[in-house]
């Protein structure tokens, strides 16, 4: 009896431990399947997680950047604007340093000291006003002092080195300019600054060339561009033309060559061809030059072949 009892007893405790087994794969699979739901649904709330911009607040995206792309790129922008500012400044602050130097230590910061002859007053007189019968106008002087003019113009710096008259009167005359004119140019030459209008930023200009005050004719020439339009291209062209204004003559040029057609017709037209026909004719070369590389260009290149 025992015989046939040993044999089921073995083969029931084998099926049991069959069963046994089959219960802890499914535990297995269970908690396997646990983690991948557990997985998945971490991973659809972060890609439900929106970033907030640090500089306008909102919400952009998941990556990980601290702002959004449009504020990206307003910044860089701005950082343009601000190295303009910047080089804008330095500039001014070359312009306003004193480079004269006098009796003492000598160096291209050395600022000269009082009581030497380098800071003796000077007054500036226009001379080149006239009333309406004709008569000279008699302008009121206007006060500056050498060190300022001779650290601003090498003219200035010429004039007032030598034994000229303007040495040694101590006056400088100042010819086809109007007082205001000249007082906003000395203005500039101890502020940097100028309050101008279109007229005043041509006579100042004029001022500028002639005594070499680089800093105020690219100041004044900038100003004169922000003005510029199709109708007035002419008249600056030929303003340009005769102060040497490089920029502003490129930028009318440019306007000149777009609406050619209309220019042709306009008055100022007529009298630039009267008054200076040499700039009407480098005008018309630049004109057809241009039109001779449009054509060149819309050829079909296998034509050429």
């Amino acid at each position: 009896m025992r015989r046939h009892h040993h044999p089921r007893r073995r083969q029931l405790s084998s099926d049991s431990d069959i069963d046994f087994r089959g219960d802890d794969d499914d535990d297995d699979e269970d908690e396997d399947e646990e983690e991948v739901e557990e997985g998945s649904s971490a991973a659809r709330r972060r890609r439900r997680i929106k970033m907030k911009c640090l500089s306008c607040k909102e919400d952009y995206g998941d990556n990980d950047a601290g702002t959004c792309r449009e504020c990206y790129e307003e910044a860089g922008e701005t950082e343009e604007e601000l190295k303009r500012e910047i080089d804008d400044l330095k500039s001014k602050v070359n312009f306003l340093r004193l480079l004269s130097v006098g009796p003492g230590p000598v160096g291209p910061n050395c600022i000269t000291r009082p009581n030497t002859p380098c800071f003796s007053d000077v007054v500036l007189v226009a001379s080149g006003s006239k009333d309406s019968d004709g008569s000279q106008c008699i302008s009121p002087s206007i006060p500056a002092h050498r060190a300022v003019l001779t650290s601003r113009s090498p003219v200035f710096r010429a004039m007032l080195e030598t034994e000229m008259e303007e040495t040694l009167s101590g006056t400088i005359k100042i010819g086809d300019v109007s007082y205001d004119a000249l007082r906003a140019f000395v203005n500039y030459m101890y502020t940097a600054e100028a309050c101008l209008d279109e007229h005043m930023a041509c006579d100042l200009l004029v001022l500028a060339e002639r005594y070499q005050v680089k800093h105020l004719k690219t100041y004044c020439e900038k100003y004169l561009m922000s003005k510029l339009n199709w109708e007035n291209s002419l008249p600056y062209y030929a303003f340009a033309h005769q102060h040497g204004a490089k920029s502003l003559l490129e930028a009318a040029l440019s306007l000149i060559m777009d609406n050619m057609d209309k220019l042709s017709k306009q008055e100022e037209y007529m009298e630039l061809v009267e008054k200076d026909p040499r700039v009407v004719v480098e005008i018309y070369e630049a004109y057809l030059s241009k039109q001779v590389n449009t054509a060149a260009a819309s050829k079909d290149p296998s034509a050429k072949a």
